[in-house]
């Protein structure tokens, strides 16, 4: 049992070796941890793998720990304000402190909508981000 387990992480680690799909791997996983799906992060994670089965799985799982409890904050503050910013004629109030002070449950839609429209936005514009930078590194380094 611990050869297969073994085989089967020695499988992970080489497949999909290729710079283009460690840079897609790891672009997958920034798109992943940036959206507010709080909880279901690592069942995205398992969809993407099999949706995408060029990515290079262990460069996915690294992509999604952008967001870590220190960055969190700000990933969602910026997910907010993208989604005020492209949602034409609605109007949501800026976040802020002062805005959970008066939160209210009844409206968690209110916030959530332009939330999760924003943080799909800067997802794409993270992994676009994380593609590029992955690619380079990838590169740089086996030229080495």
């Amino acid at each position: 049992m611990w050869k297969r387990i073994k085989d089967f992480i020695h499988h992970l680690l080489i497949s999909n070796n290729e710079p283009e799909s460690i840079a897609l791997g790891v672009a997958i996983g920034a798109f992943i941890c940036v959206l507010p799906l709080y909880g279901f992060h690592t069942l995205l994670l398992i969809l993407f793998a099999l949706v995408i089965p060029r990515a290079n799985k262990i460069a996915m799982l690294l992509g999604t720990n952008l967001s870590l409890p220190p960055t969190l904050p700000f990933i969602t503050w910026a997910g907010y304000e993208i989604g005020r910013l492209v949602l034409p004629g609605a109007n949501y109030p800026p976040f802020g402190f002062d805005y959970f002070r008066h939160f209210d449950w009844k409206h968690f839609g209110d916030f959530y909508y332009p939330l999760f429209i924003g943080s799909v936005v800067l997802g794409l514009l993270c992994g676009m981000v994380a593609y590029l930078a992955a690619l380079n590194i990838v590169r740089l380094k086996r030229k080495i």
